[in-house]
C-alpha cells in the first residue's frame, strides 16, 4: 500500500474504496484515539453502527464494553430505565434493582442510535452525563459516576430539529464535538461492484452455494439505482438473487423490477423514472382536456408531475427539507415556495 493511503481493513464491515469512504475511514481513525464525543450522521442503512464499533475497537477503550441503545425503539419511561437503570419499587413492575446501559458501558463506549428520538426530559439527563459524567437511577437519589465514551447517531438533520424545538441546542453543540457524515450509497456508486462481490460471497456461503458469476448488466443496474435503503437494501437484493438463482450466474432478471426501471408503481406511488410517461398520459385525459385553454395542457401536466416528484422525494427524505432540496438539486428558498404552491406543508418538516 502506498504511503499515506488509507486502509479500510480495520473498519470491520465497511466495504469500498471510494474517496468518500476513505475520508470516513481516515477521520474515524483519527477520532478513535481521542476521548471526544462523536456524532455520526447519515441516512438509514449507511452503516452508522459500523463506524461506532470501529471507533470503539480502534480506541484505548477497546478492551471495555461496547453497549448499543436504539433510542427510537422505546417509550420515554422505558428508555429512561434502560439508560439509567432503576431501583426496586421505582414504578410498577420494578421488582428489583436494575443496572442501566450507562453503568454497563463504564470503561467502554455507549452507542446511542436515533438519538433525535429522545424526549426533552431525557435530553437534559443526557446533557448532564456529557458534562458531569454522573446521573441517578430512576427512583434513587444516589449519584452514580460513570466513565464511558458517547457515540451518537441520527438520520435526521439535528439543526432542523433544533429550529423546530425538537432537540436542545445546548445538547446538540455538546454532542457534536466531532461529526462523521456517512455518504449515501448513491453518492459512492463506484463502491457498488465491491459490495456486490462481498455480499455475493457472503450469501453464497450462507446458502451452501458455490460463488456465482455476476454479469456486467446485473452490476450496471445496481450502480444506476438510487438505493433509498442504502447498503442494507443492496444487501437484501444480493441475498434475494442468490436464493432465486438456479444456475452459476447472477443475471439482471434476478433483480426486482423497480431496480431495473420496469415497475410503474412501488409502495402505491409512481417512480420518478415513470413520471415523464405520466405527463404525456395526463395531457390526454378527459380531466385536463376539460380545461378552458388547450394551450395550458402542457404546463398543467408538468405541474401535476412536479408536485408528484416533490411529494415522493419529501416522503423518501422523511420531510427533511435540507435533504429534499439537495436531492432535487434546488435551493431551500425554491423548495419552500414549491411546498407552499403545491400545499405540501403537512409533508414537510
Amino acid at each position: 500500500m502506498a504511503s499515506g493511503e488509507v486502509s479500510l481493513e480495520r473498519l470491520r464491515g465497511m466495504i469500498g474504496e471510494s474517496p468518500a469512504l476513505r475520508e470516513v475511514a481516515a477521520l474515524t481513525r483519527r477520532v478513535a484515539a481521542s476521548s471526544a464525543t462523536v456524532l455520526v450522521t447519515g441516512e438509514t442503512g449507511t452503516g452508522k453502527e459500523l463506524v461506532a464499533r470501529a471507533i470503539h475497537e480502534l480506541s484505548p477503550r477497546a478492551s471495555g464494553p461496547f453497549v448499543r441503545v436504539n433510542c427510537g425503539a422505546l417509550s420515554e419511561s422505558l428508555l429512561e430505565s434502560e439508560l439509567f437503570g432503576h431501583v426496586k419499587g421505582a414504578f410498577t413492575n420494578a421488582i428489583e434493582n436494575r443496572t442501566g446501559r450507562f453503568e454497563a458501558a463504564h470503561g467502554g463506549t455507549i452507542f446511542l442510535d436515533e438519538v433525535n428520538s429522545m424526549s426533552h426530559t431525557l435530553q437534559v439527563k443526557l446533557l448532564r452525563v456529557l458534562q458531569e459524567h454522573e446521573f441517578e437511577r430512576v427512583g434513587d437519589s444516589r449519584t452514580i459516576q460513570v466513565d464511558c465514551r458517547i457515540v451518537a447517531a441520527t438520520n435526521r438533520d439535528l439543526l432542523e430539529e433544533v429550529d423546530r424545538e425538537k432537540f436542545r441546542e445546548d445538547l446538540y453543540y455538546r454532542m457534536n464535538v466531532i461529526s462523521i457524515y456517512l455518504p449515501a450509497l448513491r453518492e459512492r456508486s463506484d463502491d457498488v461492484p465491491l459490495l456486490v462481490e462481498h455480499f455475493t460471497r457472503l450469501y453464497a456461503q450462507d446458502n451452501n452455494r458455490s460463488v456465482p458469476k455476476v454479469t456486467p448488466e446485473f452490476v450496471g443496474f445496481l450502480q444506476r439505482y438510487s438505493f433509498p435503503g442504502n447498503v442494507r437494501e443492496l444487501q437484501n437484493y444480493i441475498e434475494r438473487a442468490i436464493v432465486l438463482s438456479t444456475g452459476d450466474t447472477l443475471n439482471a432478471d434476478l433483480l426486482p423490477p423497480h431496480v431495473r426501471g420496469l415497475a410503474a408503481v412501488r409502495m402505491g406511488r409512481p417512480q420518478a423514472n415513470d413520471l415523464q410517461k405520466m405527463a404525456t398520459e395526463l395531457v390526454s385525459t378527459s380531466i385536463i382536456q376539460a380545461g378552458p385553454d388547450a394551450n395550458d395542457l402542457h404546463e398543467r401536466a408538468v405541474s401535476i408531475v412536479e408536485r408528484e416528484v416533490l411529494l415522493q422525494v419529501l416522503r423518501s427524505c422523511q420531510g427533511t427539507q435540507t435533504k429534499t432540496a439537495d436531492r432535487l438539486g434546488i435551493n431551500r428558498n425554491t423548495l419552500h415556495k414549491k411546498i407552499s404552491d403545491y400545499k405540501l406543508e403537512s409533508e414537510a418538516r
